[in-house]
C-alpha cells in the first residue's frame, strides 16, 4: 500500500488550526508562571531562596530585621590533592576475592573486598553568611510581606511595609562580574539603618579596611570526614596537617557599592544611617589551583582575586550591573520555552503563595502550571551552579549551610552526580555542562593511578565517591566503609558517557578527537583488563549493583560478580568508544577487540516473574523496593532496552519497574520519570511527576519530595532530583537515543495540549512543537550541523524544504530526509490516503 499527503489545502487548514490553537492557548498559559512567592520569611534553610552564578551561592531567607544570607564558593572544600600509596597492600587480595566469588564464599568475598579500599572524599564547605540588621524608627507591624524568586531573571526580591513606610531588596549574583549584588531601599527618605556583617563557621578573622570595606579571611580544614564516618578517638575535623598539605584559604568582601547615608566600618561590620538606599557589592574567591596543586603552598593568591572582582564591580552602577546580569542569565534561560494549556475550568492559582500551592497540589489537585514551572526550575539551578570556571554542580549543586554536610555534599557518582547534568545538553544549556567534562578529565588522571595501584590495569577508574581533587579510590578509610557502596568500579565508566553526549549533541569532531576519545578509550582499557571469563562469558568480578543487596543462605550479600548493571555500563561504554574511533577512522585493532569483548559480555537476563534480573542470578532481594533501579541502566540513561528495539527487554525492565514501585527517595522518583518515558509510559510517567512534587516538610524525614523552596527532598536536600525531574520531563516530549528524534514518546493524558520551543536533540537539532489533543499539530526542526535528519511520530506530517522518505512502523510514521546547516524546516500536521 502507498501513501500520499491530502491536496495543499488541508495542509492551508492545519496551519489556519495551528495558529488558533496558540491563541486560544494563551489564556490558559499564566503569565506570572517563572515565579516563586511566600508571605512570609523562611525559617528553615529548605524554605530559603537559592541564588547563584555557578561560583557564588547564596541562600536568601528573607527576615525583617536580622536578615541571614547563607553563603557559598564553588570551590571551598576541605582537603587537598590525593595521596598515592594509600593501601600499598590492596592488590594482593583481588585474586583472592574472585577465587572466594567463583566458590559463591560470599562472606569472605565481602570481608577482603574493605581492604581494597582507600581514604574518604573531601567535604564542600560554607563560606559563611552575611548577617543584615535593621533598626526601626517605629514599632508597627509588618504588612503586606512578600519575598520572591523570579527565574525568568534569576532575581530574589523582598518587600514589606512597617509604620507607613515601603521596604525593599533586591539580590542577585552576577555571572559576568563574579559578585553577589544587595540592594535595600525605602519609598521615604533616611528610614535605612543598617549593620552588615560577616560571620564564618570556618576558622578567620574580619576586617574593615580604609574604604569602608569588610573582608573575612579563612582557612579550610586539611580534612573533614563524612557526617556518618564517627570513630572513636578521632577529631573527625583537621584543620592543620603538618604531615602533607594544608588546607585552602579563602576570602569574602563585602563593599558599600552607593548609598546616600552615613557609613562607618570597623572588624565588627559596616554601619549605614539615616539612608534611603544602600547598595551592597559582595565577592569570594579561594586559593584553589586545581585538582593537583596544593591549594595551602600552590594556591592562588585569593586575596588578589576577591580586590580585583570589587574594583571592577564598582565602576558600574547598580543598573549597569542588574543590565548585564539579566542579559548573560537570560541568553540562556531563554533559549528553552514549555508551557501547558490548562482547561478553562482550572483556576488562577497565582495569588496562591507557593508553599501553600505546592501542599495543594500534593493533596492531588490539577495544577499544570506547576508542573512546567519545575521543570525550568531545574534549569534555574543548573544555570545557578554550573558555570564555565567554576566546580561542577556537587550534591547540593552548590547550595550548603553544613560544616559537615549530608554524604559530604561531594560528588556521587553512582548516579546523583550524573543526573545532576542529565538536562544539560537536552535543556539547551550545552556550556553549564563543561565543569563536568573538565572534571572527568581530572579524574582520568588520578584514575590511571588508582587502576595501576590497586588492580594493575591499564586505562582509568572511579568508584562510588569523588571530590574536588578528582578522588578516584574506592573510599572507606582502608576498611571503614560498606562494600554495598564504597567498592563499585564503574564511575569512570559511566562518567565516560556524558563526554559521548556532549559529541551527539554538538557534532563537534575536534571536541570528540582531543578531548573526548581519549577519555574514553582510557576508561573501555580499565574495563577490557577489569574482565574476567566466567563459562565462556565475559563478566565483572567483585561486582557490586549500587546500592542493593540479595540473600544468599541466609545472609546478606553486596559483593558477587556480573551485575546487571555493570554489564550495560560497559556494553555502553564500549558502543560509545567503537562508534567514536569509527568516526575519526582510528583504531581499528582496538575496535575489533571491544567488538569481540562485546560479543561475549554476560546478556541481559530475565527472571520467574518476567522480571529484568539485577544479579547474575535470581537471587532474592533484601528489598524488593530499593531506591536504586541500577539493573535499568540500559532503559535509561543506556540504549540498550527500548519497546521500539529490544520489546521482550523493554517487558522485562518494565516488569522490574512495577515490582520496584513508585515510592522512593526524591532523586530515585526523578529518575523513574525517565525510565517510564524511555518505556512510553506516559501516564506513569507524570504519575512519577506529581510524586516528587509532593510536598515535603522541613523537619519530615520521611518519603521523598520537595520542599518549600522546591529543592528536592531526599530527605535531605539533594539537587539530583530536581535536575533529573526536569531531564525526564523533556523525555516525555522528545527522545533521540537512538538515532532519530521521537516525538511525543511519551505524552501523558494530561499534557493534552502545549508547546515546547528550544529544546534538542543529538545531531545538534534545535526543535519547536506543539501539540493540541494528545496529537502533533506543528513544529519547526533547526538543523545546526547538517546531518541526517529521522523523525518519528504517531501523526502524519508534512515537512516543508525537504522530501523525506517516509515509512510505517505499526502505528508510528518514520521520515528520514538529509539536512543543510542553519536550516530551519517547518513541520505540520496532514492526513494520508491510500492508493493502491
Amino acid at each position: 500500500m502507498r501513501y500520499t499527503y491530502h491536496s495543499t489545502a488541508n495542509m492551508i487548514k492545519c496551519i489556519v488550526c495551528t495558529i488558533a490553537f496558540m491563541m486560544n492557548s494563551l489564556s490558559g498559559i499564566s503569565q506570572t508562571s517563572n515565579t516563586l512567592w511566600y508571605d512570609a520569611p523562611a525559617e528553615h534553610w529548605v524554605e530559603a531562596l537559592p541564588v547563584g552564578n555557578g561560583k557564588i551561592g547564596a541562600m536568601v531567607f528573607g527576615k525583617v530585621q536580622d536578615e541571614l544570607i547563607q553563603l557559598n564558593e564553588s570551590t571551598l572544600w576541605s582537603g587537598g590533592p590525593r595521596k598515592s600509596g594509600v593501601n600499598p597492600g590492596a592488590y594482593q587480595y583481588l585474586h583472592p576475592i574472585r577465587e572466594a566469588l567463583a566458590a559463591k564464599n560470599y562472606s569472605l568475598a565481602n570481608d577482603l573486598t574493605r581492604k581494597m579500599q582507600g581514604h574518604y572524599s573531601e567535604s564542600f564547605l560554607p563560606l559563611g553568611d552575611l548577617h543584615i540588621k535593621q533598626h526601626f524608627v517605629g514599632d508597627g507591624e509588618v504588612e503586606d510581606y512578600s519575598r520572591k524568586l523570579d527565574i525568568g531573571s534569576a532575581l530574589s526580591t523582598v518587600k514589606y511595609r512597617k509604620d507607613g513606610v515601603q521596604y525593599e531588596r533586591e539580590i542577585f549574583v552576577s555571572n559576568p562580574a563574579n559578585v553577589m549584588a544587595v540592594r535595600i531601599k525605602s519609598d521615604k527618605a533616611r528610614m535605612l539603618n543598617l549593620h552588615f556583617a560577616l560571620s564564618s563557621q570556618l576558622r578567620g578573622q574580619t576586617a574593615a579596611d580604609d574604604s569602608h570595606n569588610l573582608s573575612f579571611s579563612g582557612k579550610a580544614p586539611a580534612r573533614v570526614d563524612p557526617s556518618y564516618y564517627n570513630q572513636e578517638g578521632r577529631n573527625p575535623i583537621l584543620w592543620d596537617d603538618t604531615t602533607g598539605c594544608n588546607g585552602m584559604r579563602f576570602n569574602s568582601r563585602l563593599s558599600i557599592a552607593s548609598t546616600d547615608g552615613k557609613v562607618t566600618a570597623t572588624s565588627e561590620g559596616i554601619e549605614v544611617k539615616e539612608a534611603s538606599e544602600v547598595v551592597l557589592y559582595f565577592t569570594a574567591a579561594t586559593s584553589f589551583n586545581g585538582f593537583d596543586k596544593c591549594p595551602d603552598r600552590d594556591g592562588k593568591n585569593e586575596k588578589e582575586l576577591t580586590s580585583k572582582y570589587l574594583s571592577s564591580a564598582q565602576k558600574l552602577r547598580y543598573k549597569k550591573l542588574k543590565e548585564a546580569h539579566v542579559k548573560d542569565y537570560r541568553s540562556l534561560f531563554d533559549r528553552l520555552t514549555f508551557d501547558l494549556v490548562s482547561d478553562k475550568s482550572e483556576k488562577d492559582l497565582s495569588l496562591i503563595a507557593s508553599n501553600d500551592r505546592l501542599k495543594r497540589y500534593s493533596q492531588g489537585n490539577k495544577d499544570l502550571e506547576l508542573e512546567r514551572f519545575f521543570l525550568q526550575y531545574g534549569r534555574y539551578l543548573l544555570i545557578s551552579s554550573s558555570r564555565a570556571g567554576g566546580a561542577p554542580a556537587n550534591l547540593q549543586g552548590i547550595w550548603n549551610k553544613e560544616l559537615r554536610a549530608p554524604w559530604s555534599s561531594n560528588y556521587t557518582i553512582n548516579i546523583n552526580t550524573q543526573m545532576n547534568y542529565w538536562p544539560a545538553e537536552m535543556g539547551n544549556l550545552s556550556e553549564l555542562h563543561t565543569p563536568l567534562l573538565q572534571f572527568i578529565e581530572n579524574l582520568s588522571v588520578t584514575g590511571k593511578s588508582t587502576a595501576e595501584e590497586y588492580y594493575r590495569t591499564r586505562g582509568w577508574v572511579a568508584h562510588h565517591n569523588s571530590d574536588i581533587w578528582a578522588l578516584s579510590n574506592a573510599v572507606g578509610d582502608i576498611g571503614g566503609g560498606d562494600p554495598l557502596w564504597a567498592n563499585w568500579y564503574m564511575g569512570g565508566a559511566w562518567l565516560s558517557r556524558h563526554l559521548w553526549e556532549r559529541y551527539a549533541f554538538s557534532m563537534d569532531k575536534s571536541y570528540l578527537k582531543d578531548r573526548a576519545y581519549p577519555v574514553m578509550k582510557e576508561a573501555a582499557l580499565f574495563c577490557v583488563d577489569w574482565l574476567i571469563e566466567r563459562d565462556g562469558l565475559l563478566v565483572t568480578s567483585p561486582s557490586t549493583t549500587p546500592e542493593n543487596l540479595f540473600i544468599y543462605e541466609g545472609k546478606r550479600v553486596a559483593v558477587s560478580e556480573g551485575t546487571t548493571m555493570d554489564m550495560a555500563i560497559i556494553r555502553d561504554l564500549f558502543h560509545h568508544v567503537i562508534t567514536a574511533a569509527e568516526i575519526l577512522d582510528v583504531d581499528e585493532q582496538f575496535r575489533d577487540t571491544l567488538s569481540k569483548k562485546m560479543s561475549l559480555l554476560s546478556p541481559y537476563k530475565i527472571g520467574s516473574q518476567g522480571q529484568l534480573l539485577e544479579w547474575s542470578e535470581e537471587y532474592v532481594e533484601e528489598d524488593p523496593h530499593h531506591r536504586h533501579l541500577s539493573h535499568l541502566y540500559g532503559v535509561h540513561p543506556g540504549i540498550d532496552i527500548s519497546p521500539l528495539k529490544t520489546p521482550a527487554l523493554a517487558a522485562a525492565a518494565s516488569k522490574s519497574f512495577a515490582i520496584r514501585g513508585d515510592e522512593g527517595t526524591g532523586w530515585s522518583k526523578a529518575w523513574k520519570i525517565n525510565f517510564a518515558a524511555r518505556l512510553h509510559e506516559g501516564d506513569h510517567a507524570y504519575k512519577m511527576v506529581r510524586e516528587i512534587l509532593r510536598y515535603c516538610d522541613p523537619n519530615d524525614r520521611g518519603t521523598g519530595g520537595t520542599y518549600p523552596n522546591f529543592f528536592d527532598a531526599h530527605p535531605p536536600f539533594q539537587i539530583d532530583g530536581n535536575f533529573g525531574a526536569s531531564a525526564g520531563m523533556m523525555e516525555m516530549l522528545v527522545q533521540s537515543h537512538l538515532g532519530e528524534i521521537h516525538l511525543l514518546p511519551a505524552l501523558p493524558t494530561a499534557w493534552n495540549a502545549g508547546q515546547i520551543s528550544g529544546i534538542k536533540a543529538r545531531g545538534n537539532f534545535e526543535l519547536d512543537i506543539i501539540w493540541a489533543d494528545a496529537q502533533l499539530v506543528s513544529g519547526k526542526v533547526k538543523s545546526l550541523a547538517g546531518e541526517t535528519c529521522i523523525l518519528r511520530t504517531k501523526t502524519p506530517i508534512r515537512i516543508k524544504g525537504a522530501r523525506p522518505v517516509m515509512r510505517q512502523e505499526d502505528e508510528y510514521f518514520v521520515y528520514e530526509f538529509p539536512t543543510k546547516t542553519n536550516k530551519v524546516y517547518h513541520i505540520s500536521k496532514t492526513k494520508l490516503k491510500s492508493t493502491n
